[in-house]
């Protein structure tokens, strides 16, 4: 029988008197009970995991990973509940003395962090390569072929050289080499088609991320500095968590994602190849 799946099996909390206030937790599950919500119910609404509601709901905010997510977390799930967040927020500041500082958000994702897999080798920093490679060979057989019709022209003029004067040799000017093409963040705006990329930054701040790809293996999970980018690229699906997505700039498939996330919300997303759009 799995806990908070039936709110029949819940009972409303007795009467209190005026003197006593109810605490944050009790608020939001006489609220989730009253509204005829199950745990399961609101967790999938909220995507705040079952074991994070049960402890808000028993005033432990410890699993939440800090007073910064804490809060974010009681706001989510106010509104699920149909409740206002602002008077939970102002009590559960009262009680943890005042609005916290922001702390990092690996914390938070501990019990979901694996161990990054080895990535494969870069085929198109090696296809980069391999064509600059051949383009720097053209360029030196031609360079070396011109040097040797010059010197056959220089022999054909010094056979009739005026006698008395010595030919100058003409100085010649060496090709400039060409620039090795870099790769840049603006390539993101010919994403192929028939892939999905996505490049996270993070222009206002700092955030932990997370990026599977459809398979479910882990692209990135670490700490994106403030000013610092990453570029992801699936076949057909690319899962994203963002500790602090207010920090966060998303562009999908070549097109900026315009959504207001607020400071400190968690956020878990997916793209597809028909996108910009939220999964």
């Amino acid at each position: 029988m799995s806990i908070g799946n039936s709110p029949e099996d819940e009972r409303p909390f007795p009467d209190m008197s005026e003197e006593t206030h109810t605490s944050v937790g009790r608020a939001l599950q006489q609220a989730r009970i009253a509204a005829g919500l199950t745990v399961d119910a609101v967790s999938s609404a909220t995507r705040v995991r079952i074991a994070i509601v049960h402890a808000i709901e028993a005033d432990d905010f410890a699993p939440c990973g800090g007073d910064v997510y804490a809060r974010g977390h009681i706001r989510t799930l106010a509104r699920a509940v149909h409740l206002d967040p602002a008077p939970l927020i102002a009590r559960f500041d009262a009680e943890h003395g005042g609005r916290p500082a922001p702390t990092p958000a690996a914390p938070l994702f501990e019990a979901e962090r694996i161990r990054p897999e080895r990535r494969g080798p870069n085929w198109t920093a090696a296809m980069v390569a391999a064509i600059v490679a051949v383009v720097g060979f053209v360029g030196f057989t031609a360079f070396k072929g011109g040097d040797g019709n010059d010197a056959k022209s220089q022999v054909a003029e010094g056979a009739t050289t005026t006698p008395g004067k010595t030919a100058s040799p003409t100085p010649k000017k060496g090709k400039p080499a060409d620039p090795t093409p870099e790769a840049s963040d603006s390539a993101i705006a010919a994403a192929p088609q028939d892939k999905v990329t996505v490049q996270v930054s993070a222009p206002g701040g700092r955030s932990w991320i997370s990026a599977k790809d459809h398979n479910g293996r882990m692209l990135f999970d670490g700490l994106l500095k403030k000013g610092e980018s990453k570029t992801f690229q699936d076949n057909s699906k690319i899962n994203l968590i963002l500790g602090d997505a207010g920090a966060i700039q998303l562009y999908v498939n070549g097109k900026k994602i315009e959504d207001n996330f607020r400071p400190g919300a968690v956020e878990r997303l997916t793209y597809t190849k028909g996108d910009p759009e939220a999964g």
